[in-house]
């Protein structure tokens, strides 16, 4: 099994890099591999460092242009350089059985809804999640239930979305996920 992970080229607070150094660990630890976005940098480079400490494996996926903005991981398992970040989420896609973002900015979270959107279209049957470090999916969380709640986004597809703080309960409802089958015909209006 592989997660792929979304996290930041920049580093945010200690506790963010303490948390992405844990979740490399604890995946290696369950014999679960990583994709993710390639940097030595920031939590993305923690997460790399902490599952390579702990023997995992890991793929780095990096668009030509990145390689030296967010400083390229030289000691990954595989390195693969694509040429844009259309080309670098496909393929972190392909790579990954699961998804989870950890805390970031912008690019974590374009990479996260794009993954859900995906999944709403049934262009994969994959879990997508949110490992809420701190509460700092709160204000997140709280946005797509607003969601819901003024009719911008069917509840079956916000339920898509697991959100959890603890990371073995969160890699146990990976495991344990069936996407539900909620894609539109024609004949039948979405839920």
């Amino acid at each position: 099994m592989r997660v792929c992970v979304f996290c930041g080229s920049s580093s945010g607070r200690v506790r963010h890099v303490e948390a992405a150094r844990r979740v490399g660990r604890t995946l290696a630890g369950q014999g679960i591999g990583v994709v993710y976005g390639g940097g030595r940098v920031g939590t993305m480079g923690a997460l790399a460092d902490g599952a390579l400490a702990a023997g995992g494996s890991v793929i780095g996926v990096i668009p030509r242009a990145l390689l030296d903005w967010e400083v390229a991981h030289g000691n990954l398992t595989e390195l693969r350089v694509v040429s844009s970040m259309h080309e670098r989420k496909a393929l972190m896609a392909e790579l990954s059985d699961a998804f989870v973002a950890l805390p970031g900015g912008a690019g974590t979270l374009e990479e996260l809804f794009e993954v859900w959107t995906w999944a709403q279209l049934g262009l994969h049957a994959k879990p997508v999640a949110l490992l809420d470090v701190d509460g700092y999916f709160g204000h997140l969380v709280a946005m797509v239930d607003h969601m819901v709640e003024e009719g911008f986004l069917k509840p079956p597809y916000r339920d898509m979305l697991l959100v959890d703080d603890d990371l073995d309960r969160l890699l146990v409802r990976i495991r344990e996920y069936r996407t539900p089958d909620y894609r539109w015909t024609d004949d039948k209006p979405l839920p």
